[in-house]
């Protein structure tokens, strides 16, 4: 089995159907608008979410770090949050309303570091390290860049402007070293977030049938995924992080990213 998956990997990373149930919890740190012109504030929700099913919504504890990446500078966002309850359509839940300042053009790289969620159907801790993308008026500075994270997913491509259709290619890295055979979780934000009512708006597609969508990171943690679809695709590097063990229990570190695609028009 172990060499079936290498193989898989390294030829290129195949995109899978799961086996068996995953957990398909995604951190989204969201907002709306990834490509921007104008300096000013940027609102942000942080939501700990089945955005693909637009299914149950998760308590959020608040993170233990968030800040912003511009231009190499780090800019602390945890003054910026604001708790708020999200009402999915299975329930509701605490989260959080934000803030991200633009000022200097460039790439704005959202880090969250949540605190460790408890899963008590499966009897374990989950947190997820996420990174996502804002850009002002369309220079390059950060994006391509890794921000020294215990375990975050590498862009290759650019996050804020991939073509539909084409592929996007990831590299999960753990402590800056790249993480062989890992799951990676592939989900589709169906139902974005109503930034007025913190609510769902309706969906604009079902989960794949057969389970959670996956690939297998490389001999040298790469990845790739042919994106289908315009919107919001998220991609969860199952316990890449080195941290393993939170409170007794067992803990999956996962490694969140967050990209956005356009069709070509």
């Amino acid at each position: 089995m172990l060499k079936t998956l290498g193989r898989l990997a390294i030829a290129s990373a195949c995109v899978l159907s799961a086996t068996m149930p995953a957990h398909a919890h995604f951190q989204l740190a969201y907002t709306p608008d990834v490509n921007v012109t104008k300096a000013g504030d940027q609102p942000v929700k942080l939501i700990f979410w089945h955005p693909f099913e637009n299914g149950h919504v998760m308590d959020m504890a608040e993170p233990l770090e968030f800040y912003a990446v511009n231009r190499g500078e780090k800019i602390d966002l945890k003054s910026t949050l604001s708790p708020i309850t999200f009402t999915g359509i299975a329930n509701t839940a605490a989260a959080f309303d934000a803030t991200l300042t633009l000022r200097r053009s460039g790439d704005y790289v959202m880090v969250v570091v949540p605190a460790p969620y408890y899963e008590e159907s499966e009897d374990i801790f989950i947190q997820q390290i996420t990174k996502s993308y804002v850009n002002r008026n369309e220079i390059p500075t950060d994006w391509m860049e890794p921000q020294g994270l215990k375990t975050e997913i590498l862009p290759l491509n650019r996050p804020t402007n991939i073509i539909a259709g084409s592929t996007f290619t990831g590299r999960v890295l753990s402590e800056g070293q790249p993480v062989v055979g890992v799951e990676v979780e592939i989900e589709y934000m169906a139902a974005e977030p109503d930034m007025a009512s913190n609510t769902p708006k309706g969906p604009t597609a079902s989960p794949m049938p057969g389970g959670a969508v996956v690939a297998i990171s490389d001999q040298n943690g790469y990845f790739t995924f042919g994106v289908p679809k315009a919107g919001f695709w998220g991609f969860a590097a199952l316990g890449s992080g080195p941290d393993k063990e939170f409170q007794g229990k067992e803990l999956s570190q996962d490694a969140v990213l967050w990209v956005r695609a356009y069709d070509v028009k």
